[in-house]
């Protein structure tokens, strides 16, 4: 991607006098006219970025031009990497280990200590969601419309959206994009996207805001939970939920009082946790997980006859 590679361009031409497009177009596997086009884009940016022809000649930045690493400590280059590292893990790729051995080659006087913060963003679903990510980041950069079936508690459909940010949150991955299909921006789980693919038609970007990333908006609480949960269960609710989310009773069971999204993924939920949780609201919920129950109760009756 361009930008991914101007960063690269710059970082390469702040750790080294002097450099020559062949040699960067081969770094950056594009061709040389691509090489200066992105020089020329630098110098607009303001970088005082010189090329010299002929023998003797290369491309560098001004003499006496630096960045200020001062504005930096060393606690925040740890960042930085921790930062890059944690994308890597998702990436697909080798270009933000690739960016962090630059970092660390022009800075190895910097940075000291050892690595104290490791985050890794990949999944069980790294092997899928690696292309994915891959895909829409590309996208996104050239304005691309991107297709792909769409799977949703409504069902299933096939959509058509422009790509406008890729976002990482509660341990999903989502795109935020104009939907064509429903004439409005849409946050989609990368998930439940199948058969996903670039198109060949590009798009006039609009004015897209951010998208609202409060739990509200992504987990609107429309339900309200309360249950009773074995004592040996206190560590589930407090990794889901929290120390706030349960007042231990007399009897030493635990009342559960919390904000749910929808119906089925609450029972769902409840029935992961098997004979140690008895749900009192709503009422609903306690006739649903009934219901199943004795369904589930007459097919294992049924093998056993047979």
């Amino acid at each position: 991607m361009k930008t991914d590679r101007l960063i690269g361009i710059l970082s390469v031409l702040l750790q080294e006098e002097k450099t020559t497009a062949p040699a960067l177009a081969e770094k950056f596997e594009v061709s040389r006219r691509t090489i200066m086009r992105d020089i020329e884009d630098l110098g607009r940016a303001g970088i005082p970025v010189c090329t010299v022809q002929g023998t003797g000649g290369g491309i560098s930045i001004m003499e006496g031009y630096r960045m200020d690493r001062t504005i930096l400590t060393s606690r925040d280059m740890q960042m930085i990497l921790a930062g890059l590292r944690s994308l890597d893990s998702v990436s697909g790729s080798s270009y933000y280990s690739q960016l962090m051995e630059k970092i660390r080659a022009g800075s190895s006087s910097f940075i000291s200590g050892r690595d104290s913060i490791l985050i890794d963003l990949s999944s069980w679903y790294r092997e899928s969601l690696a292309p994915k990510i891959g895909v829409l980041q590309d996208a996104i950069e050239e304005r691309r419309l991107v297709s792909f079936r769409y799977f949703s508690p409504s069902g299933e459909s096939d959509r058509t959206a422009e790509p406008y940010f890729l976002i990482f949150r509660w341990s999903s991955w989502y795109l935020w994009g104009f939907c064509r299909e429903r004439e409005d921006f849409r946050l989609f789980k990368l998930n439940r996207m199948d058969s996903l693919k670039k198109t060949e038609k590009t798009f006039e970007r609009r004015e897209a805001s951010l998208p609202d990333l409060s739990d509200e908006k992504i987990f609107p609480g429309k339900i309200r939970v309360k249950a009773l949960f074995d004592p040996d269960q206190k560590w589930r609710l407090m990794e889901e939920f929290g120390p706030g989310c349960f007042k231990e009773t007399r009897e030493g069971r635990l009342l559960f009082t919390a904000d749910y999204t929808d119906l089925g993924s609450l029972t769902s939920w409840l029935m992961t946790f098997g004979d140690k949780a008895e749900v009192l609201e709503p009422q609903e919920a306690r006739e649903r997980i009934a219901g199943t129950v004795k369904r589930m109760a007459a097919i294992y009756e049924k093998e056993e006859e047979a």
